[in-house]
Formats: C-alpha cells, sequence, structure tokens
C-alpha cells in the first residue's frame, strides 16, 4: 500500500540541543478522546540537520499503555495494515478499514472483525465485551509509527477519519510519547503544495521556523543556512 514518499528536511539553527518532533493532529478524526503520539523524533545539536521520512500509508496499533495519558508511551505490540479506502476487514497481510481488538487469556489480540455499514474514507475498530479498562490504548499509524491512540474498553466501537495535517515541535520529545498538545511551545505546520514531496524547516537563532520546499531553497537562502550554521558554530566553540 506504500506510495509516494515524502521527506522533511530539519535544519537545527538554534543554540539549542533540541529533539526534533514530528506529529500529527486531525480536529475532525471523529474521535473526541484522541490523543496525538509523537510520530518522529530525533535528537539534533546546533549546526545538524535530521531527516524524516514517511510514505502514507495507514496501520491499526495497540499497545499496554495503562491509562493513556500525556507522557505515556505508546510502544505498539501489534501493528496491522489499514486502508480507509478498502471496505473489508484488515488482515496480518492485507490492509482494510475494519480491525476487532480481542481481550482472551490474558493478551490483546488483533482479529479480522467487520463492522456495520463501514463506510469508505473511515478507520473502524470494535473492541469485545473481555476489554479491561485503563490498561491498553488502541489506535492508527501511518508508515509503521503510532500517530493517534484512544484509550480501550469493552464494548466500544471505534471510528477514526483521518485528514491529517503534519506539526513539527522543537523541545524534549521521544517517539511514542503521549503528547500533551496544548504545552507544546512553537509548533509549526508542515504542508506539501501539490507535486512537491520534499520539505525543508529550518529552527532560527530566535527559535522562528522557516517551512519551504527544499527544491524551491533559492542560491540566496542556501548562503543564509550556511552562514547561520557557522555563525552557531563559533559560538559553541568559543
Amino acid at each position: 500500500m506504500a506510495g509516494t514518499q515524502y521527506t522533511l528536511r530539519v535544519i537545527n539553527n538554534s543554540t539549542n540541543f533540541v529533539d526534533m518532533c514530528m506529529y500529527q493532529e486531525d480536529p475532525n478524526i471523529g474521535n473526541p478522546n484522541v490523543l496525538s503520539l509523537a510520530w518522529f523524533a530525533k535528537p539534533a545539536f546546533p549546526t545538524t540537520t535530521v531527516v524524516f521520512r514517511w510514505t502514507v500509508d495507514y496501520s491499526f496499533l495497540w499497545s499496554e499503555t495503562g491509562e493513556l495519558v500525556p507522557g505515556a508511551f505508546f510502544d505498539a505490540s501489534q501493528i496491522w495494515p489499514a486502508d480507509p479506502a478498502n471496505i473489508a476487514p484488515s488482515t496480518p497481510v492485507k490492509g482494510g478499514n475494519q480491525i476487532g481488538l480481542d481481550f482472551k487469556g490474558g493478551a490483546y489480540n488483533f482479529t479480522s472483525t467487520p463492522a456495520s455499514n463501514p463506510q469508505p474514507g473511515t478507520l473502524y475498530v470494535k473492541e469485545n465485551d473481555q476489554i479491561p479498562l485503563k490498561q491498553a490504548s488502541v489506535g492508527i499509524g501511518m508508515s509503521g509509527a503510532g500517530t493517534f491512540a484512544v484509550q480501550a474498553q469493552p464494548r466500544t466501537n471505534l471510528t477514526f477519519t483521518p485528514h491529517p495535517v503534519y506539526y513539527l515541535a522543537a523541545g524534549t520529545f521521544a517517539a511514542g510519547e503521549v503528547l500533551d498538545i496544548g504545552s507544546i511551545s512553537n509548533p509549526t505546520d508542515v504542508r506539501f503544495p501539490a507535486g512537491v514531496f520534499s520539505m525543508t524547516a529550518t529552527l532560527g537563532e530566535g527559535n522562528d521556523w522557516t517551512v519551504v520546499p527544499t527544491k524551491g531553497l533559492n542560491a540566496v537562502e542556501h548562503k543564509q543556512i550556511i552562514a547561520d550554521q557557522r555563525r552557531a558554530l563559533a559560538g559553541a566553540t568559543r
């Protein structure tokens, strides 16, 4: 199901050692209790560049998170391919838009459980009546990593209608961390214009973001980035 590869290059021209974190938001995802996860995270010293690459291929995931609160970690214990456009139960090798979350013998497991009246464009999770409270979470991911999660509970039918917007932030993050979106300082959205698949984001000395198409960086901008890197490096080595 993997399609076009997207690339985001992130240049740290600030004076701080930070974790560069990508996450997704979607106010219309269809579930008011959903929380965003730290999708990707990489540490970066001043003057260095980190690169994130992904494809828009979805998956179902679950994790024994305990209570799903900001600061908890979603470490996926099972990942099944998902395809919002395919009105069929998902299997371990083929993506559909429906899945069941089962709990038997003290263990969780995805099953190819059909949803009621499924519609294209939506992902469905049907939780069985044995799911314990506040012990696990279930959600969706993209390119093999979790993006959104909700607390698992018994006899609940979940729906996710993804229209994600990509965000980038600098701070202290770890991949899979449950985020408190409201506490993130100075994030920036990353939007890919039609026909553009590589963007470059630069964090400046004043912790301000500049996001432009990589191909569109002109010679002046390249020179300015190099100058900023050299200036930051000179300050760090004094």
